[in-house]
């Protein structure tokens, strides 16, 4: 037991010594924590107060030669000592500070401590910067603005040597680009006064200014050659063969009062003159523009004129080919609504049927009255070509269209009457076959004829009149008709074929008979089969007397009995 409480006893004292060392170590490390923080903050610090503005404002020095760069200077050393006097200063004392609160451990007031010192120093560091940076634009100015006045003056050079090797190019303009070539000169010499006395606030503005007079001139350079060609030569020339084409195109027939050809060359010939006018004053300022739309104008003007002499052939073509059609389908249209009411006497038309003649008819005396129109438009000279030929194709769809609901109309009248023809035709093939029905009948004279064919012949009698008296109805009603021969055709086929097959039977059953009587006396079997053969056909069953003849038969002889049954099974 006491050996028990000894162990429990140095667990505890381990476990003690264990918590004791590892709060040391937290408590050291927290400690080397903040103390890096303030370490990088100082190092912050330090970095600021080297920033080179002394070394900068030394530079200063010997370029000042007047009052403003003076002023300038004795402010940026104000400002200089502030930042190191001053705000330096103070990030020291703060830096001290924290200093005395990370070896107190008084780690809360550290955090917040250490967070203003970030900011103050991040706010000297944007101070001194942007000092240096104002400094630096003075010290590098005569560096950075003869760089750009070197690139100025060859782009200069260029456009004053492009000047001089076409010079005639710019015709009456020649001296207001050399005044201005002039002007930049000037301008640069000025430049190198200023350099010289190192006023470089008035630097930036002659830079600028030599800017935009060379990017101006290098337009007028570019441009006014061709502006000048334009306005005086090529446009003047465009408009009076325009005007050519217009007058001799109007002498000819054609309809151009649409173009406004005169009105717009008298208003080209304004903007032309406001144009010559600006750029005496070497405002080019949508000068090119203006004059390309012009240019664009008259070339579409051709365009034009090409269109209405093609329109002009196009329509004297087609409005002859259109006449011809349109005579072609008054008569035929004119024929059949003539003749509708003696139609509508012949058959029975449905209502839709005769309201699409109707409605063509209609449809064709607008067409022929908007034709009328189109050719008084021509013979008065009231529209263009390309009018009139987009009118005439117009009719030219309509016709179309309404030729072909006519047809629609055409094909139903047409099948009608195709119909009754038909009808006609067929009732004569069905008469054809039973009277060969009824001469044949008459031609072989069974000994007896079955009810049962006399019932058929009846039904193929009745159904023959039915057609005829459908084809003496008016009006015909087709569909009615077209049932009726349907009718009749089926009975007196069926007669035809129920004629045939009876004759036929009955003569191979009599041909069975005939060759097997000469062998009556020789075979009683012969002689009973024949007896009973005989019976059947007189009674009229000679499907029966045929079976029993071709029995007998092969009694006697095998050849003759399959030259039968061969016969009898087609």
């Amino acid at each position: 037991m006491q050996g028990q409480f000894l162990i429990i006893g140095s667990a505890v004292v381990i476990a003690i010594i264990i918590v004791i060392v590892g709060l040391h170590l937290v408590k050291k490390a927290e400690k080397k924590y903040y103390r890096n923080k303030v370490k990088n903050l100082e190092i912050q610090r330090n970095m600021v107060a080297s920033t080179p503005v002394l070394l900068e404002l030394s530079k200063v020095e010997p370029i000042i030669k007047n009052d403003k760069m003076e002023e300038k200077y004795n402010r940026w050393q104000e400002r200089f000592e502030i930042i190191k006097g001053k705000r330096l200063t103070l990030i020291d004392d703060m830096l001290i500070d924290l200093d005395v609160y990370v070896d107190k451990r008084d780690y809360k007031n550290c955090g917040y401590r250490i967070a203003k010192t970030e900011i103050e120093i991040y706010k000297v560091r944007e101070a001194a910067e942007h000092l240096l940076e104002e400094i630096k634009d003075i010290t590098l100015s005569e560096e950075k603005y003869r760089a750009i006045v070197i690139k100025l003056k060859a782009k200069y050079r260029s456009l004053n040597k492009e000047f001089n090797e076409h010079r005639e190019l710019y015709d009456f303009m020649q001296e207001a680009v050399e005044m201005q070539l002039e002007n930049i000169e000037r301008t640069f010499m000025d430049f190198e006064k200023i350099m010289e006395s190192n006023d470089y606030n008035e630097v930036v503005h002659i830079c600028k200014a030599l800017d935009a007079m060379i990017d101006h001139m290098e337009i007028v350079i570019n441009e006014l050659p061709d502006i000048l060609l334009m306005a005086n030569k090529v446009i003047p020339n465009r408009m009076k063969e325009v005007s050519n084409i217009n007058k001799e195109m109007t002498e000819k027939g054609f309809v151009l009062d649409y173009l406004n050809v005169e009105y717009n060359i008298e208003e080209s010939k304004k903007n032309i003159n406001k144009i010559l006018n600006k750029t005496k004053e070497l405002n080019l300022e949508g000068s090119m523009f203006d004059l390309k739309t012009m240019l664009e104008y008259y070339d579409s003007l051709f365009v034009d004129f090409e269109k209405e002499r093609l329109s002009r052939k196009v329509y004297e073509e087609t409005v002859v080919d259109f006449k011809k059609r349109l005579d072609k389908t008054n008569d035929l249209v004119s024929d059949v609504y003539d003749q509708l009411d003696d139609i509508k006497n012949m058959y029975d038309l449905n209502d839709q049927d005769v309201e699409i003649i109707h409605e063509v008819n209609k449809t064709l005396i607008m067409i022929n009255d908007d034709y009328k129109k189109l050719i008084q438009k021509d013979e008065s000279k009231s529209s263009p070509y390309s009018m009139l030929n987009e009118e005439v194709e117009t009719l030219s769809n309509r016709l179309t269209k309404m030729e072909e609901d006519f047809d629609v109309a055409l094909k139903s009248l047409g099948n009608m009457y195709d119909d009754e023809v038909r009808a006609r035709e067929q009732l004569g093939e069905i008469q054809e076959f039973l009277k060969s029905s009824k001469d044949d009948m008459r031609n072989y004279k069974l000994p007896v004829v079955r009810d049962g064919y006399y019932v058929q012949l009846s039904e193929a009698n009745e159904a023959i009149a039915e057609v005829i008296k459908e084809l003496d109805r008016k009006p015909i009603v087709i569909k009615t008709l077209n049932t009726r021969v349907d009718t009749a055709r089926d009975l007196v086929l069926k007669l035809y074929n129920t004629t045939t097959d009876m004759i036929r039977t009955a003569q191979l059953a009599e041909q069975a008979i005939v060759f097997a009587n000469r062998y009556r006396s020789s075979y009683a079997d012969v002689d009973k089969g024949l007896t009973d053969a005989e019976e059947y056909f007189y009674k009229g069953n000679y499907k029966e007397s045929l079976d029993m003849a071709i029995k007998v038969t092969s009694l006697i002889d095998e050849n003759m009995y399959r030259k039968l049954m061969s016969v009898y099974e087609k």
